[in-house]
This record gives C-alpha cells, structure tokens and sequence, in this order.
C-alpha cells in the first residue's frame, strides 16, 4: 500500500521464512528445539494465515471489500500494518513467535522474510 512503482499494484511474492531461535540451555540432547518442532508451529501458522491468500492492510478497505466479494477467493488476510517484508518479519517476530513458542524456553531472536530468492528483509530483537 502506497508504494510509489509497480508495486503499488496488487501482486503476490514466492515468499520463504527463515528464522533464529535461542534459549538459555540446550535441551537434554543438545538442541534449542528441534527443527520439525520449529517448522511445525510456525509452519502452521503461516499456512493457515498468509499461505495461497492475499495480505492486504486494513487500511486498504477498497481492495479488502473488493476480496471479501469475490466468489472462490480465499479470504485475504487483514493485516494490521502495511504488508511490507519488513513488517511482515516485524510481526512475526514480535507477535506471532512469542506467542507460538510461549512457555517453551524458545525465543525467536530473527526473523527474515525472502520476497524472492534475492530479495530479504530482516528484524532483529
């Protein structure tokens, strides 16, 4: 939303997700968590919410009407912030994470979210 080249129209993007985890110890194998634990939560999350729909602001109440009518359509995802890279790693990693992994010693330290395979943004705690 309010990008001021092509992009400005809808579009979608190959999107892959990478990410940093940490705790404070190994668990009894040697691990942080294990990896399909890892994939598990936040690869559902990110199927059921962002996966084969459209991202689309609330603020963009024109196009999110004009998707909520279109017969067949997956309904697009409304996102409280404009759906950037940069956003998007943003909310993931101080939203969706901390939520996803409370209570199991794991935290989410970076978050990098590939638009394409040469194109990446990236949010740090």
């Amino acid at each position: 939303m309010n990008h001021e080249s092509k992009c400005a129209t809808l579009h979608g993007h190959r999107y892959s997700v990478e990410v940093t985890a940490q705790a404070e110890k190994l668990d009894s194998i040697g691990r942080v968590i294990d990896f399909s634990v890892l994939k598990g939560k936040l690869g559902s999350w990110i199927d059921e919410h962002w996966d084969h729909t459209t991202i689309v602001s609330e603020e963009d109440s024109i196009t999110v009407e004009l998707l909520q009518k279109m017969p067949g359509f997956k309904h697009p995802y409304i996102a409280g912030f404009n759906p950037t890279a940069e956003n998007m790693a943003e909310f993931l990693l101080r939203h969706t994470c901390p939520e996803l992994f409370e209570g199991t010693g794991v935290q989410v330290v970076k978050v990098t979210i590939w638009e394409t395979p040469n194109c990446k943004a990236e949010a740090c705690l």
